[in-house]
């Protein structure tokens, strides 16, 4: 049992001091067993077809076997763990399927119309490592439109906090080109969603994905009205976009920004940037609505960045005290990466946890804790020997 759900058993044992319970805050988690149905396949054609003949040799001259990271095991892993440890206060409920018209406000139609023909296929789109199957349309359908109904949740009172277990992912979907695992911008279109139905005019969205979210930032670049605040491991990490410099443009300017980080960086890092920067951020945008591009890479497990559980939990601490203040309280978890099975199961529940209001941890340095615990039980020692 990892500390961070260790502290939230004592939280919930005080709970007749006053303290938040886990439970208190009702949760919508939308899962929909369609987006099981993307299940790329490595042996499928590329397209275009002169693209084929030159990945396969690059493939094979890795000299071991490569495996889509992006499977359907990535969202059992974490239903099984949510069954294995239930968490008060969670509602499931199915997900729902975009509409052209609803994907039109993010993707090119051009663009739309590429993917719905290959609907029922199997291919690669193009060597930056995307593919699709014979269910995958469907698939990036419900993603999308399951991130819709976790907007509609929090903006009609239903949930006071959302999160989407989908999958593919889409913070790297740009408005007229799939990469990176992703085929439709998630996010991206959740937020437009909020903004044509339910009238919210400034949308806050953060991406705390080990890799950048250039799909969103290329969607919202020129878009005042949406802040897009991403923090990552920078260059040349994939994609190798979101530096510092990067801002937005026009009437946008000003409205992106990106936090890169370098390799190793780990729970105080993350902290420090969340509330030196974020937070007087979200107080000067005044946001009306909260979505977090949610990927799990940045565990350790992971190899990109050295994030723990309970970095995710203090991080979704106070995104959730942000949406309180500025919000109250909109706030919807997009799932995106996070390939590790183990630190993607543990990090969303974690993540699960608080929104269904337990206390955020404050975590340390990793393995602070366990050199004074050390010291300690072998103080007594020492001093014998005096």
């Amino acid at each position: 049992m990892s500390s961070c759900e260790k502290l939230c058993i004592l939280k919930r044992k005080q709970a007749n001091g006053g303290l938040l319970v886990i439970g208190e805050r009702s949760v919508a988690v939308f899962y929909d067993e369609r987006v099981l149905e993307h299940r790329p396949d490595l042996e499928s054609p590329f397209l275009p077809g002169r693209l084929d003949r030159r990945v396969r040799e690059i493939l094979s001259g890795l000299g071991i076997k490569w495996a889509y990271p992006e499977h359907p095991g990535r969202i059992t892993a974490i239903r099984d763990k949510l069954e294995q440890q239930p968490i008060a206060g969670l509602e499931f409920r199915g997900g729902a399927v975009a509409t052209p018209e609803q994907l039109a406000r993010v993707h090119g139609t051009s663009y739309l119309n590429r993917i719905d023909r290959l609907r029922g296929q199997a291919a690669w789109l193009d060597t930056d490592t995307t593919a699709v199957s014979p269910g995958s349309v469907l698939a990036a359908e419900v993603a999308a439109g399951s991130g819709i109904a976790a907007v509609d949740a929090v903006c009609t009172g239903e949930a006071q906090s959302a999160f989407v277990l989908t999958r593919p992912p889409g913070h790297h979907a740009e408005p007229v080109r799939a990469r990176g695992f992703c085929l439709f911008n998630n996010v991206a279109v959740a937020a437009t969603h909020a903004q044509a139905v339910h009238g919210l005019e400034r949308v806050l969205i953060i991406d705390w994905d080990a890799h950048h979210g250039n799909g969103t930032q290329d969607i919202f670049w020129t878009d005042p009205s949406v802040l897009f605040f991403d923090i990552h491991r920078g260059a040349p990490f994939y994609p190798g976009s979101g530096a510092l410099e990067e801002v937005g443009a026009g009437p946008g300017e000003g409205y992106t920004v990106n936090v890169p980080l370098p390799a190793g960086s780990g729970n105080l890092a993350y902290i420090k940037a969340f509330e030196e920067i974020l937070a007087p951020a979200a107080e000067a945008f005044r946001p009306d609505l909260i979505l977090v591009s949610a990927g799990f890479d940045a565990h350790r497990l992971d190899l990109a960045l050295n994030v723990s559980y309970e970095g995710f939990a203090a991080m979704t601490g106070i995104v959730q005290r942000l949406a309180d203040q500025h919000c109250p309280g909109r706030l919807a978890f997009i799932l995106e990466g996070g390939y590790h099975l183990e630190s993607l199961a543990n990090g969303v529940h974690a993540v699960l946890e608080i929104l269904a209001g337990g206390v955020p941890p404050e975590p340390g340095v990793t393995g602070i804790q366990e050199v004074e615990e050390a010291a300690e039980f072998h103080r007594s020692a020492f001093e014998e020997n005096r």
